[in-house]
């Protein structure tokens, strides 16, 4: 059966909002966003021109996008893992500790981005044990920071890599 035009798009924007309310519904009691914005300050957008480090032009201090129903793909893809992941606790979140724990989108790795302002915020106990724990379980872990990187090996030592 072919949908028309029109109907597909109806089709689409009532899927939109149907995942947007079960992303809703699937929210962890205690792991909203709040006034966290390090996502916001730490990730470069292409799409804006918005390099690592530089808060983003949309960004409400408050906590939230300006543009949040217009925001673009990477955004929209963009998942929070202290948001997600139960085992991590109100002390990880984000601006917190000054680190977003992330998959990475394009690879098995796992992240930990910081402010290249305070590149070593990664560096804080309750960081440092995740990440270690994350090597151990057989993930490439890496600590980045703007253009610099360092890996996360399962016996604790880091080495930057190029």
């Amino acid at each position: 059966m072919r949908l028309a035009s029109n109907a597909r798009k109806v089709t689409i924007r009532r899927f939109d909002s149907l995942c947007l309310r079960l992303d809703a519904m699937l929210e962890i009691p205690g792991k909203a966003c709040g006034s966290c914005y390090l996502c916001c300050k730490v990730l470069e957008i292409e799409e804006f021109k918005k390099k690592a480090g530089k808060l983003c032009d949309h960004c409400v201090h408050e906590g939230g996008c300006g543009i949040y129903t217009k925001r673009p793909e990477v955004c929209r893809d963009y998942q929070c893992r202290w948001k997600e992941e139960r085992s991590l606790s109100a002390q990880l979140r984000p601006d917190r500790v000054g680190t977003l724990l992330m998959d990475d989108p394009d690879s098995d790795e796992y992240h930990a981005v910081c402010d290249p302002e305070k590149p070593f915020m990664w560096r804080n106990p309750l960081v440092f044990k995740h990440l270690v724990a994350e090597a151990k379980s057989g993930r490439t872990v890496l600590a980045k920071a703007g253009l610099r990187a360092w890996r996360i090996f399962p016996d604790g030592h880091w080495q930057e890599t190029a």
